[in-house]
């Protein structure tokens, strides 16, 4: 199985910003690896033949999700896994902001086969006639999902690309007017549509329906420290391919703050605290 092996990384590429969840994108690599064991001999492409696999098992579970989601207590954050510093040369600049939980978290308003039409397409450079074979659907069909999927996401990315250097100076501007405390200097770095998302997953306390709006976010935002351990340990760390800032215990990570960042303010504060959702950090 050494062309399995070979392909993991892949595969859970594929499967993880299907998923957003790093533990289920295991999974379903794993349920791939155990079906290409059965496998008959033969198979021309293993590479197609397991992204279909773990597209189809993707998209199977995402239909089940969604029953959870609904009941899922609070916000649902996709799950931070941390990253190198900087994509890796065999990644396009699409595949690394793709990884982004911004990009993550708007992905949850398609479908199932919305989504995997989508990031084939745009992501992983698939044909249409390779996407159609995949999620069983005429070529035609897919071009149509495709281009109603584009139109979705870009209506709700940020309105300016930014550069690394941007993301990581807006990081370390949000954590010192934080750490100052004063509400007019965090104010300013927000935009006037901010929102506010925490997941606790009912596991810990978080606020459990989105905030918006500047004034709201910068008060949630200082009395949430307000309130925290003196002792905790400040990081700025790589999670899904951009700086975030990391809050630790010791060596535990209690919560993760990823910033969606658009031009010169942030428009997205994403708190990801569910202790279940922090064991890649």
């Amino acid at each position: 199985m050494e062309d399995f092996e070979a392909l993991r990384p892949y595969l859970f590429s594929i499967a993880y910003r299907m998923l957003g969840s790093a533990g289920d994108a295991e999974d379903v690599v794993q349920e791939a690896y155990l079906r290409r064991q059965r496998a008959p001999a033969g198979i021309d492409s293993p590479k197609a033949w397991l992204a279909t696999v773990v597209t189809r098992l993707c998209i199977d579970q995402l239909k089940s999700a969604r029953v959870k989601r609904e009941n899922y207590v609070g916000p649902w954050l996709p799950e931070p896994i941390a990253t190198e510093g900087s994509p890796g040369p065999e990644e396009s600049a699409e595949q690394a902001d793709s990884l982004s939980l911004a990009f993550l978290v708007v992905l949850e308003s398609l479908s199932p086969v919305e989504r995997a039409v989508f990031l084939l397409r745009e992501v992983f450079e698939y044909d249409y006639d390779e996407i159609a074979e995949i999620v069983g659907k005429g070529d035609q069909n897919c071009r149509q999902i495709a281009h109603r999927a584009k139109q979705h996401i870009a209506g709700r990315r940020p309105r300016f690309e930014v550069t690394r250097e941007q993301q990581e100076e807006m990081t370390y501007r949000f954590l010192a007017a934080c750490g100052a405390g004063e509400i007019d200097d965090l104010m300013s770095l927000l935009t006037e549509d901010v929102v506010l998302q925490s997941d606790g997953g009912g596991r810990v306390a978080a606020a459990r329906k989105p905030i918006f709006g500047p004034s709201l976010v910068a008060r949630f935002l200082l009395g949430v420290i307000a309130k925290s351990p003196r002792d905790l340990v400040t990081r700025i760390v790589n999670v899904n391919g951009q700086p975030a800032i990391g809050l630790y215990d010791g060596d535990r990570p209690t919560s993760i703050v990823t910033l969606d960042v658009t031009g010169d303010r942030i428009q997205g504060v994403h708190i990801v605290v569910n202790p279940e959702k922090l064991t890649r950090v």
